[in-house]
This record gives structure tokens, sequence and C-alpha cells, in this order.
């Protein structure tokens, strides 16, 4: 009831059957959590009726070889001085966690939460930006079939962003409805991190929540806690999401990300 779903005869025995597995799989991961030999504690939650198959279907891979090469890259950041922790949230850069629903706009939310950051940081206002613009009139990414980032700022530099208020997400692909008077901001430009940990820690301590993309594999159940899985690779980049700090916590360091599954998964909608 939790999560508002409802089946008929035949798939409410499926989806029993695959809840149950499932339920299992989570309490056999609580018992080594309880433990101390796992870092993180998986719960119920939307995701606790679906196969692993219908998870990953729901990830949308990312083709990096789409992304063009000339743009600038994040660099000089070894000179950079960076605080040992910080959490954007506490200095009012970050939005409410938003929903993506069904639909493959993972990219579009990423996006979104790292200009909503910069929008914070330069002007003092956070306004929630409009995913569903990204989804309906960015023609260089896929809508709810998946996109780049990349692309998005792109986009956004080119024609600006709505707020989510006059342009509200509805989670399907739909028509371009993008009224360019309605505009809050256009991005002057956009840089790409390199793809290490070094590179990432710069950029946020420096210059606030950043759009990035992971391997979401095992994310299906997480609860709470440091996750920390040897199954996580960046050659399976399957999710965007945003970085919005990082810190450290008995010797063990961790990144704080914002995800767009609502804030009834993991810690209020935070890895």
């Amino acid at each position: 009831m939790n999560y508002g779903k409802s089946y008929g005869d035949m798939d409410e025995r499926i989806r029993m059957t695959i809840f149950y597995n499932n339920l299992r799989k989570i309490k056999e991961h609580n018992e080594k959590y309880a433990k101390g030999e796992a870092t993180y504690e998986m719960g119920i939650n939307r995701f606790a009726d679906w196969a692993k198959e219908e998870f990953l279907a729901f990830l949308t891979p990312f083709n990096t070889n789409k992304v063009e090469k000339n743009y600038t890259i994040f660099g000089s950041f070894k000179e950079l001085q960076v605080a040992d922790a910080i959490d954007w949230r506490k200095k009012g850069a970050v939005t409410k966690v938003k929903d993506q629903g069904q639909c493959g706009s993972c990219w579009a939310f990423s996006t979104v939460g790292s200009v909503e950051g910069q929008n914070y940081l330069k002007s003092g206002n956070l306004i929630s930006l409009s995913p569903q613009q990204l989804v309906d009139c960015d023609a260089s990414d896929g809508g709810c079939d998946g996109g780049l980032m990349d692309s998005a700022f792109k986009y956004i530099k080119q024609h600006g962003i709505e707020s989510n208020e006059d342009y509200p997400y509805r989670g399907s692909d739909g028509s371009c409805k993008h009224d360019e008077s309605k505009s809050v901001l256009k991005v002057q430009g956009f840089v790409d991190v390199p793809a290490n940990e070094t590179s990432l820690q710069a950029a946020v301590g420096t210059i606030g929540p950043i759009s990035v993309a992971i391997d979401a594999t095992d994310l299906q159940f997480y609860s709470s806690g440091i996750l920390k899985d040897g199954h996580c690779t960046s050659d399976h980049l399957n999710h965007g999401v945003v970085a919005v700090g990082y810190g450290s916590e008995h010797g063990q360091d961790y990144w704080i990300i914002k995800n767009s599954w609502s804030e009834g998964w993991g810690e209020g909608g935070i890895c």
C-alpha cells in the first residue's frame, strides 16, 4: 500500500513470488550488516517486487562514445585547496529529491540538479528546474529512453530552461512546449571532470553539486549506510545522479549522492 501498486490475479502471484525472493535477499544481507560484514543496509522500497532483470532494464546505459571530445576539461585540480568534507544540502544549494517515475530520464534530473546548485551559488535563489523540458525538447537525447548530461547542458546553453513549476514533470515523453520567455536561466558554459575521484572531490569541494554518471546495478534495495561494493565499475555507467557532497566516517570515505527515485528510496532519496 505504501507504493500505490495493484495487480491482477496472475500478476499478483508472480509479484508476490518475486517480492518474497527479494525479501530473503534483503534479510540475508542485513544479517551480514548487523555482524559488520557489510557496510550498508538494504530495505523494502518501490523496487522490492521487481526482478533483477527488470531493474537493470529500468536503468539507462550511457553511450559515452557520443560525448563530444571538444568540451573543456576541468583542470588545475592539484592546486586547489578543498575541505575534508562538504555537504551542499546544508549550504542551501540542493532542491528536494524528485521522482523520475518509470521514465528513463535520470540524465535530465542529474543535469538540472547541478544547474540548480550553480544558480543558487550565483544568485542566492534556489529554483527547482524542469527535467520535463529536457525530456520533451532536447532533440540530442532520447527522452525517457535515456540521454547524456553533456548534451543536456548544451541544450540549456542554447535555449534556456524553465522552472519545474512552469514546466511540470509528467514522467513520459511529450511534445516540446518550451516558452523561452519563461526561461529562468541559461548556462554560459560547462566542463567535463576527469574520471577520477581526486578531480571529482576538487570539483564538488570548490564548484558545488556536480552531475555524475554511476553504475547503479547494486542500488535496487539500498536503504542506508556507505555502499561499498566491488561490482561497481566505470565501464558500466547506467544512471545519472548528482554528487552533492563528500566526507569520511570511521575512516571510510564516502560521497553524498542525490538520486531521482523519490524520497522513499535510500536515506530520503540520498545515497
